[in-house]
């Protein structure tokens, strides 16, 4: 299974059809508290940068959907100050990447993005919430996945090596605060391309 069908089956397909509910922007306020559990037990700090993934569909509303977004992000950066940008990865999949220095206004800029997709019928072109975090061994990521209605954490290393201790680390630590998946097969990886640092790039 390449890159492409794994995040289309772990984050898309196969758990659409193993989905707890429907999409809810509203879970991601859960980060609101987990990011200061974070900071003060396990140094980890905001990495002040979270993008949202989706697959898109060729069709005027849903570009519609997609403009609004911008619109709604562009009207929200002289109040929020938080920055953002559109882009699309090497396998075809779409981010909203928005990068704030408040955590807290991070959270509410990602929450209102995926809450227009809702809105306009396409929640469950909605894949993942992805949250970056700094650490003194190497950077941490929360992934939030719509189709699941959980989190899982992701600690890359260089080599395309995962960080298994620091992951179930964040995941004892996060457990109550966040709803962890507790099935590890959807703790799928998301890998930057070759000239990138974070999953979208």
């Amino acid at each position: 299974m390449g890159l492409l069908d794994g995040l289309r089956a772990v984050l898309g397909l196969r758990a659409e059809s193993d989905a707890r509910r429907d999409a809810d922007p509203d879970d991601l306020f859960g980060m609101s508290t987990a990011y200061i559990t974070m900071q003060t037990d396990l140094r980890y700090d905001s990495a002040d940068v979270g993008a949202l993934c989706f697959s898109g569909v060729d069709s005027g509303s849903f570009h519609d959907a997609v403009d609004e977004v911008e619109a709604i992000l562009e009207a929200g950066r002289e109040e929020t100050g938080t920055d953002f940008s559109v882009t699309s990865d090497d396998h075809g999949y779409h981010w909203v990447v928005l990068e704030d220095d408040d955590p807290e206004d991070l959270i509410t800029s990602m929450h209102f993005a995926a809450d227009t997709f809702i809105e306009h019928g396409y929640g469950s072109r909605l894949l993942a919430a992805v949250f970056a975090y700094t650490h003194r061994d190497g950077p941490a990521y929360w992934i939030y996945s719509f189709r699941r209605g959980r989190y899982y954490p992701f600690a890359p290393r260089s080599g395309r090596e995962r960080d298994s201790s620091a992951e179930f680390k964040l995941e004892a630590t996060l457990d109550g605060e966040l709803e962890i998946e507790r099935e590890k097969e959807y703790w799928y990886p998301l890998w930057p391309s070759e000239r990138g640092t974070h999953p979208w790039e």
